[in-house]
């Protein structure tokens, strides 16, 4: 096994090396020179453990041992992850790549981009991984996925697209990255630019990247949030673990349903729930103004304004147009979260 694991890592530091040292020599007036070793890279992607308990609200979707990957930051330990590996979570360790698992504490939690921040217990000798420029990944573009959960697993891929997307959980990315082929190990993991910086975290596996492109053939691959979110809410995210004016958040679980928006799903005690929403209704308009689409819906409902809005809503139901008027919660007092938070 060790042997496994020992060629395994010697063939992902080629592959690095390769992706890394070589770009530049192909389009040297294109390139600056990378900001890390290849080796330096991979040591800065981290396994991240969180337990979380069972009477969290996430526990039931998310599971209360959650697996996935991190990337050092700073130079003093500090691990960006996606969010909802850390979500809820009373405990959080990070593995190194040497084996060593370390504790770490909840730093921070930002549900508008997804991302969730961690930091080591101790000090660590690894160099962190610069924060590129995510704005400028085109499709065609090659990058590299890193992640490092039971063991180190590297899969070259490209951008296949740049585009919106909007998650059921009242969640909408403007701009997020979908790469292709896809990679197995992908919640955190590190999408790697030409230089061996920081261009994305991993969140979810999808069947088609490219399902609602004309004629596409099908193309399963990964999504991943821009690493560009990060800096211009760092600092409050480190100063007190969450953005301080948030959404207004309902508590709804919706899907798009032959031009309108079906309930599939309301949180228990959320401000859709106490307002009267049920399961199976078909959201038709806000304020008066026709949704037929999850993005279109999740911007309406944020144009009211923060959370603690009213927002209206015209549900069909039964045959019948239904007036409802939701007031709107902040999610973080519903959560369990980490009392740090």
């Amino acid at each position: 096994m060790s042997y496994f694991k020992s060629t395994l890592s010697a063939y992902g530091f080629f592959l690095l090396a390769g992706f890394i040292w070589l770009t530049p020599v192909l389009m040297p007036s294109a390139l600056a020179q990378p900001a890390l070793e290849p080796q330096q890279v991979l040591a800065a992607i981290v396994g991240v453990h969180a337990e979380v308990p069972a009477t969290a609200r996430t526990a039931a979707t998310l599971g209360t041992e959650r697996d996935g990957s991190g990337v050092i930051i700073d130079q003093d330990g500090l691990v960006l992850t996606i969010g909802y590996l850390i979500l809820e979570a009373l405990t959080v360790d990070i593995t190194l790549a040497d084996g060593q698992r370390i504790p770490a504490q909840i730093v921070a939690y930002d549900h508008n981009s997804g991302f969730g921040l961690v930091r080591a217990s101790r000090p660590l000798s690894n160099k962190p991984v610069p924060l590129g420029d995510s704005t400028t990944l085109q499709r065609g573009d090659p990058i590299l996925i890193i992640s490092r959960t039971q063991q180190e697993n590297i899969t070259p891929a490209q951008v296949m697209i740049r585009k919106s997307f909007a998650g059921s959980w009242e969640y909408l990315l403007d701009d997020a990255i979908f790469t292709s082929p896809p990679h197995p190990d992908f919640n955190g993991a590190a999408l790697i630019g030409k230089q061996g910086e920081l261009l994305g975290i991993g969140s979810l596996i999808l069947n088609d990247v490219l399902a609602d492109q004309p004629a596409a053939a099908v193309t399963p691959g990964n999504m991943f949030v821009p690493v560009d979110l990060l800096p211009p809410v760092l600092p409050e995210l480190l100063a007190q673990g969450r953005r301080s004016k948030v959404h207004p958040w309902l508590g709804l679980y919706t899907r798009e349903y032959r031009g309108y928006l079906f309930v599939e799903q309301v949180s228990e005690n959320g401000p859709a729930a106490q307002a009267g929403l049920t399961q199976n209704d078909l959201i038709v308009a806000v304020a008066r103004q026709p949704v037929s689409t999850l993005s279109g819906f999740l911007r309406q409902v944020w144009a009211l304004g923060d959370a603690g809005v009213t927002v209206p809503l015209t549900v069909l139901r039964d045959a019948q147009l239904v007036d409802i008027q939701i007031t709107s919660g902040d999610r973080y007092n519903w959560l369990q979260l980490n009392p740090a938070l």
